[in-house]
């Protein structure tokens, strides 16, 4: 079975330059049906250079640690020949972080054709929730991969068990 694009998303270079860490891609999971098709855990482990003026990690970062992860859930449903782009994002912090690892943990709630909608939690070290974020992205055909063969809607969980789109593997 050959499962959406993989993880070509996780190697940004925006998260090497931050200090992101992907959790891999466990396809075998996600054939299993144990892990949904858009699923991304990604952790920042946070130091004073992090913080804002009041000595806690910049709310910025929180955000930019969920766009990432909401990305990689949203960019492992993508066929190959397909990128996407956030459209928008939305972020509400709970508590205050200042040091430790902070793990966002992204899940497409729905996708299709061409949008997308994606929500993230956002853990603190001691494991309370710290933030909730969500975003819609948009697919935008003729990306990175090959081109599309079809135009025609592909439910993407029924990619992940198996029942591929005639079409879409021809």
């Amino acid at each position: 079975m050959t499962l959406p694009n993989e993880d070509r998303f996780a190697e940004a270079p925006i998260s090497r330059l931050v200090g992101f860490e992907v959790a891999p891609h466990d396809a075998d999971s996600v054939r299993d049906g144990k892990l949904p098709l858009g699923h991304a855990v990604v952790s920042l482990r946070c130091h004073p250079h992090h913080h804002n003026p009041m000595g806690r990690v910049h709310g910025g970062l929180i955000a930019a640690l969920a766009d990432a992860a909401m990305g990689i859930a949203f960019g492992r449903t993508l066929f190959p020949g397909e990128d996407f782009s956030t459209i928008d994002l939305k972020i509400s912090f709970i508590r205050p972080v200042t040091t430790g690892i902070i793990r966002a943990e992204a899940r497409v709630i729905d996708r299709g054709l061409r949008i997308g909608f994606i929500q993230c939690d956002i853990f603190g070290p001691k494991g309370k929730r710290v933030a909730t974020a969500s975003c819609t992205c948009s697919t935008i055909p003729g990306g990175n991969g090959d081109s599309l063969q079809t135009t025609e809607p592909t439910d993407v969980a029924s990619v992940a068990r198996g029942e591929e789109n005639s079409s879409r593997s021809q």
